[in-house]
């Protein structure tokens, strides 16, 4: 991995600042069109006490240079580049990097809300010992995905875990060694070990998550056609 922590395009976004409310971990490859309706629905969040790692896990397309315009204009945003490894090794290079209380996620091909960020922020200070707040989805395109226990079997979206809606304290995330397994079973998997942790969950129903199943590249598109583990998010 050729992490670009020393690198001035990093450096320049982190400063001597305070501890941002939430971190929020785009991991994108080749969708550079894409990105910019994921990262311009960043920008127009009500909530600001936020900062974003964007990792490019390898894009060979224009991702470097949409990303650097956001990086210009916003300090809050910081960037590194990997060679491809998929997008759960993506996410858990964020996780890593992440300086958040709350460490969320926006898939590069989904967009946010305008009050995404505000609606769970309120939730979280109204109750500091939840380590785990997710759910809360609106729908663009198919809603039924494979199972992760029975991928021959297809259900819908409002019976899975989707990791986009997850909000999760820090330390809850490196107790639970980050993301495992491979792309149609991480969520799902993720959620069995937060239950089997004993952390304190609750599912929201606030539908400020835009997930975009509308789009040829879409990542659960992809996983009907191909389940292989590198698919990008």
């Amino acid at each position: 991995m050729m992490l670009l922590s020393s690198h001035p395009l990093f450096l320049k976004a982190i400063g001597m600042t305070k501890r941002p409310f939430f971190s929020i971990i785009t991991t994108t490859y080749n969708r550079a069109g894409l990105l910019v309706r994921a990262l311009d629905s960043l920008m127009a969040q009500t909530e600001i006490d936020w900062e974003a790692i964007v990792v490019n896990d390898g894009s060979t397309d224009e991702t470097h240079q949409i990303v650097w315009s956001y990086l210009k204009k916003d300090s809050r945003m910081k960037y590194v580049f990997q060679p491809n490894q998929g997008f759960i090794c993506g996410k858990n290079t964020g996780i890593g990097l992440a300086r958040g209380r709350y460490l969320t996620f926006l898939d590069s091909d989904d967009a946010y809300a305008p009050t995404h960020l505000s609606t769970r922020k309120t939730i979280l200070e109204e109750d500091p010992e939840l380590d785990l707040l997710h759910g809360g989805v609106r729908i663009i395109g198919p809603e039924f995905v494979p199972d992760a226990n029975d991928p021959g079997k297809n259900i819908h979206l409002s019976e899975c875990a989707i990791s986009g809606t997850f909000f999760i304290k820090k330390a809850a995330m490196e107790a639970l060694e980050r993301f495992k397994g491979n792309a149609l079973t991480t969520d799902a998997d993720f959620m069995i070990r937060a239950i089997k942790k004993e952390l304190k969950i609750v599912k929201v129903d606030i539908p400020t998550y835009i997930y975009h199943r509308d789009v040829e590249s879409s990542v659960t598109l992809d996983l009907l056609r191909n389940n292989e583990n590198k698919i990008q998010p």
